[in-house]
């Protein structure tokens, strides 16, 4: 395979919500072979199946049929094939509204790919009995204690099926819970015809896809460094990958504002990096403690010396619980002495609880503008606080029952007129809301039975 091959990937999403911008403005204008969308975060698939419970046809990212719809046409003369982890915990679903898009922009023989079996709920119960304890990564709790509880159960899940569509020349190829980083690396091994036991360039891939898999971050959105100076950030651009055999650099778009710099990459670089030496995915464990990023020339940088290690035979699942109810409610205060003024409010309210006999799981208060952010080494100095313009008081309850969270409802908005002077209601009555809680566990490699297909439209 020649040695000039370079394979351009664009980064078109970061989350379910984001802007479609960046994603319309690559295809035109980034000269990409692929584009790449992750839009799946733990919360999101119990959300997504939550949405399914409630409508069969439901559970999957729409947002990203918009997307579809508005690069479909450019992104097919130009051959740019599009990966997302888009389908949630209904791919099939979201695999005929992409059909529909097809057959409505009349385009000829193009090839739907989709992936199933990452969802593991129906097959919980019988590991389980066979001695499978699915221990809580975080607290060492076995399953058996919410197992009436569940909502979804779904494995992060690596390039193997992702890799047979494209072998299956897959114009689009849509997911459950790949790994986010996956979706990024599998076109490269793909390309570049990488061996499973090619570490190296395997965890290169996975570094391009930790770079890109949450699209404005590493281009001058959220940037701690200089953004005072990030220009037209109306018009962020997503960063872009352009990846050699042995080379890899990362750029964005002429067309689009933001930056893509040594600085904005290593913040990049290091988010959710928990163990730079041994950072696990489905497809290699990579080892980032010696890269460097190096920037070549504006919005050109260049990523060497990551490594990689065999991968761990066991993957991890994501569970998602029913955890209780929540009330989120809260009331604003007007200087003078606006900080004083919440606290004693809180009291009150707590004292009115206590009374009521109010049972809890979990119970926070913020004081929103001073501490909700900064907690104990928020500046608590006499001075600062007595001169806060406004306050604004946050109280978070969370219960096993309606009736127990209910307590707390009715207490907030009588302060107006029964508590200190200067408040003001805000953000309207509040309301019980179901609670999501997560559970980590791992499971074997084994245990994931995975099924790529492929469906042409003519």
């Amino acid at each position: 395979m020649s040695e000039s091959k370079t394979i351009r990937i664009g980064g078109g999403q970061g989350f379910w919500g984001d802007s479609p911008d960046a994603a319309i403005d690559m295809v035109k204008h980034g000269r990409l072979n692929y584009l790449a969308c992750d839009y799946l975060a733990e919360l999101t698939m119990s959300i997504l199946q939550r949405k399914k419970n409630e409508n069969p046809n439901a559970g999957f990212a729409k947002d990203f049929v918009h997307l579809f719809s508005a690069i479909l046409e450019d992104s097919s003369k130009q051959n740019i094939k599009i990966l997302a982890n888009a389908g949630g915990v209904n791919v099939k679903a979201l695999v005929e509204k992409l059909g529909e898009v097809v057959k409505g922009k009349n385009i000829k023989n193009y090839k739907i790919g989709y992936v199933e079996g990452d969802d593991l709920k129906d097959d919980l119960e019988k590991y389980m009995k066979e001695g499978y304890e699915f221990l809580n990564m975080d607290d060492g709790r076995r399953l058996e204690n919410i197992k009436d509880k569940i909502l979804n159960a779904n494995v992060y899940f690596g390039h193997e099926p992702i890799i047979e569509a494209l072998e299956n020349q897959a114009d689009v190829i849509v997911t459950g819970r790949a790994a986010d980083s996956t979706l990024f690396m599998s076109p490269l091994m793909h390309e570049f015809g990488w061996d499973e036991k090619d570490y190296d360039s395997i965890a290169r891939g996975i570094a391009v896809g930790h770079m890109l898999e949450c699209g404005g971050q590493a281009s001058g959105g959220n940037y701690q460094y200089d953004w005072r100076n990030i220009k037209n950030m109306d018009r962020l651009g997503f960063p872009i990958a352009e990846v050699t055999e042995d080379k890899t650099f990362f750029t964005k778009t002429d067309t689009s504002g933001g930056v893509v710099t040594e600085q904005s990459l290593k913040e990049q670089f290091l988010y959710e990096i928990h163990d730079p030496a041994n950072y696990i995915t489905p497809d290699v464990i990579a080892d980032f403690s010696h890269a460097k990023i190096e920037e070549v020339k504006e919005d050109f940088v260049e990523l060497k010396n990551v490594k990689g290690k065999k991968r761990s035979n066991l993957l991890k699942l994501s569970i998602g619980y029913h955890a209780g109810y929540k009330v989120e409610t809260y009331l604003n205060f007007a200087w003078p002495d606006a900080y004083e003024k919440a606290k004693l409010a809180s009291e009150i309210i707590m004292k009115k609880m206590e009374r009521k006999n109010l049972k809890t799981k979990d119970i926070r208060i913020d004081f929103v503008g001073l501490n909700a952010l900064h907690l104990k080494v928020a500046n608590m100095n006499p001075d600062f606080v007595k001169n806060l313009n406004e306050v604004l008081l946050r109280i978070a309850i969370r219960t096993d029952t309606k009736e127990e969270a209910y307590k707390l409802v009715p207490e907030i908005s009588p302060l107006q007129l029964n508590g200190p002077p200067g408040a003001s209601f805000f953000g309207g009555r509040a309301k019980i809301q179901s609670v999501i809680g997560l559970w980590p566990t791992l499971i074997l490699r084994d245990m994931l039975k995975l099924q790529t297909n492929i469906i042409e439209v003519k």
